[in-house]
């Protein structure tokens, strides 16, 4: 067993350096206070645009997050770890899966008391099933009408839904250039209803939707983006057809940069361990020794460090502690020392790592 015991202390930079430290303004944050919780993968709709990922889709699975959930305190847990104001339910479809949506509206409810806005995005236009899940909580309801629907919209019962609903109802769709004239015509018939409002959003790219959105003609904007060439600008136009209800535009990047963003930084700063340093970009930056277990006091006792400031990870086996003194560390101790970077989330997507 190695102790390192015969060596010399070495001097580290001072203490105060360990406090925590936070982005400026970070207590301030307002967009991505909401837990997106989605509650099955599984969806009759099969929208050819749907991101949904191949661990997710088709898939009675919960996720909190980026968590997979697999108990009532996987999905309380995860609220409480980025300090959730309100969850975003969404799937497949949640409608789908009306028990199980139902449950957790109650239990967010439950414990996090009548504050905790929920709303909820949709494509099953059944007043009995949305009926329900705003008697048991939802605060809000996000419907999205299959494409096909677009042009008979006046035909199905989501004018009477709104109508009845007693909460907000609104509309969200994305932005599909091919269909210009039919979005237009879905969106005047919106304002002429009880709806509340209608979110555009930029349709993206991604690893299961690439084929089919090619197949209708859409190519990536650039390539630093997931974008498709031409939704933005339809979504500005959009804005520009005077429309009667509040019309409310998000792109790729703000989903990235904003709301992703403000969402990291929030669990970052409820769950970072006090020796992790928070980016701007509500990532982490950890020093990491890769080591036995049985090593970690040798390698306290002979930088000196406390407990709170050098822990041993169990679920990757391996020594955690501050950048500052894993570079320390390198100078004195026989294991790998990296800086890494990684995600506060549940999975700790680690982004980059770099040896000292």
């Amino acid at each position: 067993m190695e102790t390192m015991s015969d060596g010399p202390v070495t001097t580290l930079p001072n203490n105060s350096f360990y406090t925590r430290r936070l982005p400026e303004g970070c207590a301030y944050c307002q967009e991505g206070a909401k837990m997106v919780l989605l509650v099955t993968g599984q969806c009759p709709t099969g929208c050819f645009y749907c991101p949904l990922s191949e661990t997710k889709r088709g898939r009675a699975v919960v996720y909190a997050n980026e968590k997979l959930a697999t108990s009532d305190e996987d999905v309380i847990g995860e609220a409480t770890a980025m300090a959730a104001e309100g969850t975003g339910i969404t799937g497949g479809e949640p409608l789908a899966a009306v028990e199980r949506t139902l449950h957790f509206i109650g239990l967010l409810k439950d414990v996090f008391g009548s504050r905790h806005h929920i709303h909820l995005y949709t494509s099953v236009l059944e007043p009995d099933r949305v009926e329900r899940v705003i008697a048991a909580g939802v605060d809000e309801v996000r419907f999205h009408p299959p494409v096909v629907l677009w042009t008979r919209i006046d035909s199905t019962p989501l004018a009477a839904i709104a109508a009845r609903a007693g909460v907000p109802v609104g509309l969200e769709i994305p932005a599909l250039p091919h269909l210009r004239e039919e979005t237009r015509g879905l969106l005047e018939w919106v304002a002429a209803t009880d709806l509340s409002f209608a979110n555009i959003n930029e349709l993206e790219f991604s690893a299961t939707n690439g084929d089919r959105l090619r197949r209708y003609g859409y190519r990536l904007k650039n390539d630093v983006s997931n974008a498709a060439a031409g939704s933005e600008s339809l979504a500005y136009e959009v804005l520009e057809w005077d429309l009667s209800i509040p019309v409310h535009y998000c792109s790729s990047s703000f989903k990235d940069a904003v709301q992703l963003r403000k969402r990291l930084l929030r669990r970052a700063c409820t769950t970072a361990p006090l020796y992790a340093q928070i980016t701007e970009d509500g990532t982490l930056l950890k020093g990491v020794i890769e080591c036995p277990r049985e090593a970690l006091p040798g390698i306290r006792s002979r930088l000196g460090v406390s407990s709170a400031l050098m822990q041993w990870d169990e679920e990757r086996r391996r020594v955690e502690t501050s950048p500052e003194i894993a570079q320390a560390a390198a100078e004195v101790v026989p294991h790998p020392c990296f800086i890494v970077e990684e995600y506060p989330t549940a999975d700790r997507l680690e982004v980059e790592r770099e040896p000292l």
